[in-house]
């Protein structure tokens, strides 16, 4: 039986967000563009992600498929399109196909946050070190916001940059078992991005466990 543990629709990708998940180590496939919408999901058994991929594929050939991933034990699709409506059917099929509802999903879990201000050099220097999102620079205000399951840094992520369109992001670690997300801009910025996602993760509905 096949576990959904993310459902997470994404709509108006934002230009930085849009870049990272065209990134060679995340996209895989087709990368998408700013404006654009996406639909990710999640499940368990791994492998079982391909009949999700099948069942999305077949109902809307047209759509592209930017990450196909399988961990030791969760399987990963991100799709996008132009139209929220084609997303929208994918997404139906999946659910219908594997016999869910959106709200079998995990609720997200807030995990961690916080605002380190006037980053010093020597931490900015071995934070790049590690990022693949744009370079930190000293004596900006530094976001760190971690959740569970890892995924949702991507609606989280997204979401910030709307909110404060100023904000740099320098790392958003979307797989594994925690979502982490490293923003960095004026302490202004970072208190609108934190706020912004822990409102949105709030209104995301799911099980417990």
């Amino acid at each position: 039986m096949t576990e959904l543990r993310v459902y997470l629709p994404i709509e108006d990708l934002q230009p930085q967000f849009a870049a990272y998940l065209s990134s060679p180590t995340r996209a895989r496939a087709y990368p998408p563009f700013r404006g654009q919408h996406s639909l990710i999901i999640e499940v368990a058994p791994a492998l079982s992600i391909h009949r999700i991929t099948d069942l999305a594929l077949k109902v809307a050939p047209d759509m592209e498929p930017g990450i196909l991933f399988t961990e030791r034990q969760f399987g990963l699709l991100e799709l996008h399109a132009d139209s929220m409506e084609e997303l929208d059917a994918a997404g139906q099929a999946i659910l219908n196909g594997i016999g869910a509802k959106a709200t079998d999903q995990l609720a997200p879990k807030v995990l961690y946050h916080d605002i380190i201000e006037d980053l010093s050099d020597q931490h900015a220097i071995i934070l790049n070190r590690s990022r693949d999102g744009s370079i930190l620079v000293p004596g900006v205000a530094l976001l760190i916001y971690e959740m569970a399951p890892a995924l949702f840094a991507c609606v989280a992520a997204n979401e910030a940059e709307k909110a404060a369109p100023g904000l740099t992001i320098n790392d958003v670690q979307m797989m594994g078992a925690t979502g982490r997300i490293f923003m960095s801009g004026s302490v202004e910025d970072m208190t609108i991005a934190r706020d912004r996602i822990s409102e949105i993760l709030g209104t995301i509905e799911g099980r417990s466990s």
